[in-house]
C-alpha cells in the first residue's frame, strides 16, 4: 500500500519505521529538512519537504495515489486540515493525531464523524488508558486485551527468585494441565526470541504470556504475583495533574482506589480538586519525600509518575520505590530513556508514541485484523485476526501447516469457547486468533489469514 505520513516527530518516525519494514511504500512530509534526511538515511522512505496542509506539497508527495493518509504533527489544526484536503483527493483512510478536547475525549465538540476522519487519536488518552490497565494487573509491565477482554497478553519480568527461572519451555509445557497459557516470546536484552522447547527462561528476561482471563488467578499464583489482602482500598499516588494524570486519577477513583494526586502548581491543584470526588490533592514537589511519607506513600500500592518531564518521572518513581511503594508506573517519552528506565528498577514504562502508534497501526492493516498491540523495545506486535474461509490458516492441525517464521499463535477463540493451542489445534473459518509476531513476519501473518 502507498501510505502518506505528515509529521516526522516521534510518532511519525515510529510509524515510518514499522510500516517500511513491512514493505509498504511510505512517503514522509515535514518542514524540517534535517529530520527528513534522518528518516531517509535510516529508513526506506521518501521524504518531501513542505507544509503537510498544502495542496501543492501533497500533490508533490503523491496524494492522488495514496491509500492511507496519516497526519501526526504537533499541531491539531494542521493535522485536521491536512486530512480534510486528503479527503478531497479521495484517499480511503484518514487518520489524525489530536490533543485538544475539542476533537477527542468525552467533551469533544467536533467528532471524527463531523470532520469526516476515520480515526482521531489522542496519545495522552491512549497512554492513560494503558496505565489504568497495568494498575489492574498485578506484577505486569505490559498488558493488552483481545476478544473483548477475554484473552489477555501480559509481560512479566523474571527475577532470580522467580519459580520460572532456569526452566526450559518444554518443562514449562508440562504444567499446562494446571496452568493454561502460552509463552509467546522472551525478551533478553535487545533480542526478542520466539521460544522453542529447549529455550530456557533466565533471570533478567522479560516474558510475554497469552492466557484467558479466567486462568489469570492461577497464573498469578504460579508466578508468585499474589495480591496482598488488606482491609483498606488499594492506594495510588499520581504525580502530575496534567491531562494524563487527571485521566488516570478519574478512572482509578471510579474503580474504587484511594487516589492521591501530587502537583507542584497551586492553581492546578485547585482545578484538580474541583474535578475529583474523593481523591486527596497534595500541593508538593514529587521529590519532597517527607510530605509524601506523611501522606502514606510508604504503604501505597502504586506510584504513577505522569508529569511532562521524563527525568522527574524516573527520579520520583525510584524515590517512591525506595520508600516502600509496591509498584511504579512511569511516563517516558524519550526512546533512549524508555529502554533504560526498566533496568533501574521501575516496574513499567509507558510511552504516548507507542500507545498512539498501536491505535494507528490497526487502521493500516487488512480487514481481517481486528485489534493490535505494539511491544516497546522489540518492534514486535500482537495481532487479533479473523481466519477467513479459504485462507492457509484454516482446516489443518497447527503442527502440519507452514506458519510464518517469527510468529506464534497464542490463543484461538471458536465462537463462545477458546483454546490455548497445541500442535493438534485446528483453526476454523471465522475463528479469532491472537498471534505474536516479529516485525519481519507481520505482512506474512496477515496474508496467511487472508483468503486473497
Amino acid at each position: 500500500m502507498k501510505i502518506l505520513i505528515i509529521g516526522s516527530g516521534q510518532v511519525g518516525y515510529f510509524l515510518c519505521e514499522r510500516l517500511s519494514i513491512e514493505g509498504h511504500e511510505v512517503t514522509l512530509v515535514d518542514r524540517n529538512p534535517e529530520q527528513l534526511r534522518r528518516a531517509e538515511d535510516r529508513l526506506n522512505v521518501l521524504g518531501i519537504e513542505g507544509n503537510g496542509a498544502s495542496a501543492e506539497t501533497l500533490e508533490q508527495a503523491g496524494i492522488k495515489q495514496a491509500d492511507i493518509f496519516i497526519a501526526v504533527t504537533n499541531q491539531d489544526e494542521v493535522n485536521i486540515l491536512a486530512c480534510m484536503l486528503a479527503r478531497e483527493y479521495g484517499v480511503r483512510t484518514l487518520i489524525a493525531r489530536v490533543k485538544s478536547i475539542e476533537y477527542s475525549g468525552r467533551r469533544a465538540v467536533l467528532s471524527k464523524e463531523k470532520l469526516g476522519i476515520d480515526l482521531l487519536i489522542n496519545p495522552e488518552d491512549a497512554v492513560a488508558e494503558e496505565m489504568v490497565k497495568l494498575v489492574r494487573r498485578t506484577g505486569t509491565f505490559d498488558v493488552a486485551e483481545f476478544v473483548e477482554g477475554k484473552i489477555q497478553f501480559l509481560g512479566y519480568r523474571i527475577t532470580p527468585e522467580s519459580p520460572l527461572c532456569d526452566l526450559t519451555l518444554r518443562e514449562l509445557g508440562e504444567l499446562k494441565g494446571i496452568y493454561r497459557f502460552v509463552v509467546t516470546a522472551i525478551q533478553r536484552g535487545s533480542s526478542t526470541i520466539i521460544p522453542r522447547g529447549d529455550d530456557t527462561i533466565q533471570a533478567g528476561d522479560r516474558i510475554f504470556v497469552v492466557a484467558h482471563q479466567n486462568d489469570l488467578p492461577a497464573i498469578q499464583y504460579m508466578l508468585e504475583q499474589k495480591e496482598e489482602k488488606t482491609s483498606r482500598r488499594p492506594r495510588a499516588f499520581v504525580l502530575g495533574g496534567g491531562h494524563i494524570g487527571m485521566h488516570v486519577a478519574i478512572d482509578l477513583e471510579a474503580l474504587g482506589y484511594d487516589v492521591r494526586v501530587i502537583d507542584r502548581d497551586q492553581k492546578r491543584c485547585e482545578q484538580i480538586s474541583a474535578r475529583l470526588k474523593r481523591a486527596m490533592v497534595i500541593h508538593a514537589e514529587g521529590t519532597d519525600i517527607q510530605v509524601l511519607l506523611d501522606e502514606g506513600i510508604a504503604t501505597a500500592d502504586f506510584f504513577i509518575a505522569a508529569t511532562e518531564n521524563d527525568e522527574s518521572n524516573i527520579l520520583c518513581s525510584l524515590l517512591a520505590r525506595h520508600h516502600g511503594v509496591r509498584r511504579t508506573l512511569t511516563l517516558v517519552t524519550q526512546p533512549e530513556l524508555l529502554n533504560l528506565a526498566p533496568s533501574l528498577g521501575i516496574d513499567a514504562c509507558l510511552s504516548p508514541r507507542i500507545a498512539a502508534a498501536g491505535a494507528i497501526l490497526k487502521y493500516v492493516r487488512r480487514g481481517q485484523v481486528i485489534s493490535i498491540a505494539t511491544i516497546e523495545g522489540s518492534n514486535a506486535e500482537v495481532l487479533e485476526l479473523k481466519a477467513e474461509p479459504g485462507s492457509q490458516a484454516v482446516g489443518r492441525e497447527l503442527a502440519g501447516i507452514n506458519f510464518p517464521e517469527g510468529a506464534i499463535v497464542g490463543a484461538i477463540v471458536h465462537g463462545d469457547s477458546y483454546e490455548i493451542p497445541t500442535g493438534a489445534s485446528v483453526i476454523e473459518p471465522g475463528d479469532r486468533v491472537v498471534v505474536f509476531s516479529l516485525p519481519g513476519a507481520v505482512a506474512k501473518v496477515e496474508a496467511f489469514f487472508s483468503a486473497s
